[in-house]
């Protein structure tokens, strides 16, 4: 039977980890990975996390199964931290516990799937590199729309809505909550406000993937296109994943939240989407989703916790300024000014897939094929060389 199977290529991110790490050069710079790094180049357990886990293992009492839903505790916090305390007395939005971001996407798809077998769902070009797999693969039907330009660096916001007008009612579109991966270009208050507008006259369902919030701008802010959604309109789907403000990667935690017209039917598709996990992978783990429900109901843990939260997103800010002088002093013929108006972990750097492989092979700097940057691998140190590198490939 397995002989039939032929080989699957190797992951792009995989295989730059690879080549990074085989490259004997003192001076390499890695802008491929794709989770946060300090200025030393780790992934640190966060103080707030670090203490909530001392918590757990002096108290926790037993190894039980949670249940399908997972920690009761988690959900209704990460509802009240996605929704607002106001939204989520109505009754109309039902939480699991998931696996990471993509347990969620692919539990997401799973019940779409039920409720319609020939559902549309539209993304972005581009789109984060898993979306399509867990999706696609799923069955779910996928459509692109315009997002980016590549030339001018910029949202191509009128081209994404003439693209939309393709769609016809019951469609879902995916949509980034926040930091877009892999551009970093974020929808603002006034383009999520049309999009909302654009939502509720097509009769289409929004379908939110927020793996950043507080990367961008704040917990509070980050949730702006799930806040305006969930006014508008009478179904929404959100993905939340906190691998990345938890910076707990390896726990795997994360949250669906279905939200339905009125409170009998989100109880008919909470039905579903606990069946669903029963039968794929029938309960989630425990430990990061306890560790998170402590910090957050915790208020001198939330506090410390925030604080890091903010400390993380200066440092982005401040590694992208910096990047921006150096190259206006080493290529100043060459605009590099969008890459301080995107927001999270990544963007496009802006050379093309002939210009990254020069700089893979000349200077040992590793980036996606698309020119997609991870702004955590640029520190105070290694800045610039990494401006020069670029400007001598450009």
């Amino acid at each position: 039977m397995f002989e039939q199977l032929t080989l699957k290529p190797a992951d792009s991110i995989l295989k730059l980890i690879a080549e990074h790490r085989d490259d004997p050069r003192a001076e390499k710079v890695d802008l491929g990975v794709g989770v946060y790094r300090d200025s030393l180049g780790s992934t640190p357990i966060m103080r707030s996390v670090k203490k909530a886990e001392h918590w757990l293992v002096g108290s926790q009492a037993s190894k039980a199964y949670l249940g399908s839903r997972g920690d009761a505790v988690f959900c209704e916090a990460i509802q009240q931290m996605m929704f607002g305390h106001e939204s989520v007395s109505d009754g109309r939005i039902s939480t699991i516990q998931s696996p990471g971001g993509s347990g969620a996407l692919r539990i997401a798809a799973q019940v779409i799937l039920r409720a319609n077998p020939k559902a549309t769902m539209w993304v972005s070009d581009p789109t984060w590199d898993n979306h399509v797999p867990l999706l696609g693969e799923a069955g779910v039907n996928l459509r692109s729309h315009t997002y980016y330009d590549r030339q001018k660096n910029t949202i191509r916001f009128d081209g994404m809505l003439e693209a939309l007008k393709e769609s016809v009612p019951g469609d879902l579109i995916l949509l980034h909550g926040c930091c877009h991966n892999p551009t970093g270009m974020d929808l603002s208050i006034e383009q999520w406000n049309r999009i909302a507008e654009f939502v509720e006259e097509r009769k289409l369902i929004p379908f939110i993937d927020l793996a950043y919030q507080g990367f961008a701008e704040g917990l509070e802010e980050d949730r702006y296109g799930v806040k305006v959604m969930y006014e508008r309109v009478p179904e929404l789907v959100v993905t939340q994943s906190c691998s990345k403000n938890f910076g707990l990667y390896r726990d795997r935690v994360g949250a669906l939240s279905m939200v339905a017209a009125d409170g009998p039917l989100a109880e008919i598709m909470d039905s579903q989407v606990l069946s669903a996990v029963r039968t794929m992978y029938s309960v989630p783990p425990d430990h990061g989703a306890a560790v998170v429900s402590k910090i957050i109901n915790d208020a001198e843990l939330k506090s410390e916790w925030l604080a890091e939260l903010s400390a993380i997103r200066t440092r982005l800010k401040q590694m992208r300024k910096l990047l921006v002088e150096e190259l206006y002093r080493t290529a100043p013929t060459k605009d590099f000014s969008h890459i301080e108006r995107t927001t999270g972990m990544f963007c496009y750097l802006g050379v093309s897939a002939e210009q990254v492989v020069l700089l893979k092979q000349d200077h040992g700097v590793y980036l996606l094929d698309s020119g997609r940057i991870n702004v955590c691998g640029i520190t105070e140190s290694n800045v610039q060389y990494l401006a020069e590198s670029i400007a001598s490939v450009i």
